[in-house]
């Protein structure tokens, strides 16, 4: 018998549950995983509190893994038994010992790139090749604003726009995450609980204001996002951590030409070209050390309510995972 952290109903972090499931053998097409590593996201935690209702109850959350082929099903010739796989899927299923996975959804991983750093990275460093590429391309010298700068995705982030050549201001909450965003490429860094960052953007770029900001705060820094753009700049939000944005009149957009984004990394990942030049872009920043991965702090499966409650508390300073 394999093991899964059951959600039967929305809560809080008691509502996820260690229960024993059947996982059957592979059908064409399929592979049967021995999971090894799980991410945890903020996109667990909001599957788990009721705000997106993407998983079906009851039904095992999680979207990021990695770990060891053990059987394949009918007509796969490219995955063996054994290989080193990850995976970022909306399917969920993740928090597992255990899986059946679609072979298209799998990616293997080069031998210089651990189970644990592969399921703390991947959908946060294919977020930030998709923000930086196929959403907003990034030019050398453009003029970038990044909200939570400190946080995870924002710290990656900021290490990819400084290694696209662009100029990157960043907003922290504390400073020890606006020291984080320093370190990781931010020419400026607001404390945007002490400090009007729309005030200090234009400030410091001469009025003009930024290119693209990217702002996954959500609700609380929206409107002052769009009043950071410079003329023709595109506003991309990705996240909602302080809640939903309200509706937007069009018109205010006509200030400025601006233009306004909600990207999912999943919409990213359907076409495999495309989700195959995401990988080979991360790979290549991660091993050339363009991209780091921070500390990784690592909880057992059955522990996952205490893994998502550290993480929601904004504690803690790397990313988690999950040890089946």
């Amino acid at each position: 018998m394999a093991q899964a952290i059951m959600l039967r109903q929305p809560g809080g972090p008691l509502a996820l549950r260690l229960e024993e499931v059947t996982v059957p053998p592979p059908a064409a097409g399929e592979l049967r995983l021995r999971h090894t590593a799980i991410g945890v996201n903020f996109h667990d935690i909001y599957v788990r509190t009721g705000l997106y209702k993407t998983l079906e109850l009851p039904g095992v959350p999680g979207i990021e893994a990695a770990g060891v082929v053990e059987a394949i099903g009918a007509s796969i010739t490219n995955f063996r038994e054994g290989d080193r796989v990850a995976y970022v899927t909306p399917l969920y299923g993740a928090y597992a010992t255990h899986r059946v996975l679609p072979a298209g959804l799998a990616i293997k991983l080069p031998p210089w790139l651990d189970d644990r750093a592969a399921a703390s990275i991947l959908v946060r460093g294919l977020t930030v090749e998709m923000l930086t590429g196929p959403v907003h391309h990034v030019m050398p010298g453009e003029r970038v604003l990044v909200h939570a700068a400190g946080g995870g995705v924002g710290r990656l982030l900021c290490q990819k726009l400084k290694d696209l050549g662009a100029v990157v201001f960043g907003t922290a909450g504390s400073p020890e995450k606006a020291a984080v965003a320093r370190d990781a490429g931010c020419q400026a860094v607001i404390q945007y609980r002490n400090e009007d960052f729309v005030a200090c953007v234009r400030d410091l770029t001469n009025g003009d204001g930024v290119g693209v900001v990217y702002d996954s705060v959500g609700k609380d820094t929206f409107l002052g996002s769009l009043d950071c753009l410079a003329s023709r700049g595109h506003l991309v939000n990705f996240g909602q951590a302080s809640g939903a944005v309200p509706p937007l009149e069009m018109s205010r957009l006509a200030a400025g030409s601006y233009t306004v984004s909600r990207p999912i990394l999943f919409h990213y990942l359907t076409e495999q070209s495309e989700r195959d030049r995401l990988v080979a872009a991360l790979f290549g920043a991660l091993q050339r050390k363009a991209l780091t991965a921070e500390g990784v702090r690592s909880f057992p499966l059955a522990e996952a309510g205490v893994a998502q409650a550290e993480l929601e508390s904004r504690r803690a300073a790397g990313p988690i995972i999950l040890l089946p």
